[in-house]
């Protein structure tokens, strides 16, 4: 009987040495496993206090200037969207078909058919050796991301926009030349939307219910979702069949040559276009005022103020017409950029001779010099609209904090 018990026992000896080593081989995993969890832990602690350190001169900015740190940030939010969309573009244009040399050999092409009478005229076509010259001269060989880099150290460094690569001429005179033509037009479309916005919305508010106010509710929604392309089409085809106004928008002469002169033609000339923008952005504009002024008065402070027995009046303009500030402050920057799209198609039925137009003639060249400067600075005049729009929202409303106050 001893005899049987001795394996047993060597057995459990065994299996008990064997249990003791794989609780010594746990706990040495499990004290690797909680020495490497302190060690993330401890270096996730000093990177966090680390940005802590680097940060605290900004927390203490912002805190004592909250306004200006948002302005601050605005701006750099600002230059890296139009950093990241001048890339975007670059791809655009590489993954358009063909490029600019594409472009000036069938220029080419067409010249010489017509000066030798619907022949071939291939002496003077280009080689496939001149053709690649022409792409390494411009740059076109080259990534689209390296030809973006070489035309921001052109822009930043030398403070040069290039030249057009069809007309030859400076980007930065093009666009000098439209650019003010594009912006005295949207600045007086805007106007006249705020001012007749302004006015129409607070009257129709207090007439809420009546005949004239669902009148003028349907004829606000009917022009804001009627196709613009087709109200201006639709008056240019009025200008052409009656003659009281020109079928252009611009004068034929220059400003120099008569400055009066200039003014009141170009008044006239600019009233189809400016009527066509006008109908196409008071109708959601004026829609969000009035209902905006009807949110106000139904306000608690509202019955507050007519209980105390003020003016309707005073109770209309000069309490709930200001927080009618607030949402128009916020959407104008949006109206101002769909101002300087709409643009575009304003200016090409109507020959206008603004940015739009020229950004439309530059894509169909694949002008990338003149593409990417258009652009560009149509997004910084957008992008600054907005961060005009929010700085204003803050000087109304003082509500609105951007930050802690110290």
């Amino acid at each position: 009987m001893s005899n049987e018990q001795l394996p047993n026992s060597s057995e459990q000896t065994a299996i008990g040495s064997e249990q003791l080593g794989d609780s010594r081989r746990e706990v040495s995993a499990g004290s690797t496993t909680s020495s490497g969890r302190a060690f993330r832990g401890s270096l996730t602690l000093s990177a966090s206090h680390l940005l802590r350190s680097l940060s605290m001169p900004y927390r203490v900015f912002k805190s004592k200037f909250p306004l200006l740190s948002f302005i601050l940030a605005r701006i750099v939010t600002m230059i890296v969207i139009l950093f990241i969309l001048g890339w975007s573009l670059f791809a655009l244009m590489e993954l358009a078909p063909g490029d600019i040399v594409d472009q000036m050999m069938q220029q080419q092409l067409m010249s010489q058919t017509e000066s030798h009478g619907g022949g071939a005229g291939r002496d003077n076509v280009f080689s496939e050796e001149q053709i690649a010259k022409m792409r390494a001269e411009m740059g076109l060989d080259k990534p689209f991301t390296i030809q973006y880099f070489r035309w921001l150290k052109r822009v930043f460094i030398h403070h040069d926009l290039g030249v057009s690569l069809i007309s030859k001429a400076p980007v930065s005179f093009l666009i000098k030349s439209r650019i003010v033509n594009s912006l005295v037009l949207n600045l007086i479309s805007l106007v006249f939307i705020t001012i007749f916005s302004f006015l129409l919305g607070v009257y129709f508010s207090s007439k809420a219910g009546t005949r004239v106010d669902l009148a003028a509710t349907f004829f606000a929604l009917f022009f804001h979702a009627f196709p613009g392309i087709l109200l201006l089409i639709l008056l240019q085809l009025f200008a052409s069949i009656t003659g009281l106004f020109p079928v252009t928008a611009y004068p034929d002469f220059p400003i120099s040559e008569n400055p009066i002169k200039f003014i009141f033609s170009y008044n006239y000339h600019v009233f189809l276009p400016l009527f066509a923008s006008f109908l196409g952005g008071i109708g959601g504009t004026m829609r969000m005022i009035r209902s905006t002024m009807l949110d106000q008065m139904g306000m608690p402070y509202i019955m507050a103020l007519r209980s105390r027995g003020i003016s309707e009046r005073r109770v209309y303009l000069n309490h709930a017409f200001r927080n009618t500030l607030n949402p128009y402050i916020t959407g104008s920057a949006n109206l101002l950029a769909g101002l300087f799209s709409g643009s575009l198609v304003l200016e090409i039925i109507f020959s206008y001779p603004g940015i739009g137009r020229l950004m439309y003639d530059a894509v169909m060249q694949q002008d990338v010099n003149l593409v990417l400067a258009n652009n560009m600075f149509i997004s910084a005049l957008v992008l600054a609209g907005m961060t005009i729009s929010d700085i204003l929202l803050a000087i109304v409303d003082p509500r609105v904090r951007y930050g802690k106050e110290g």
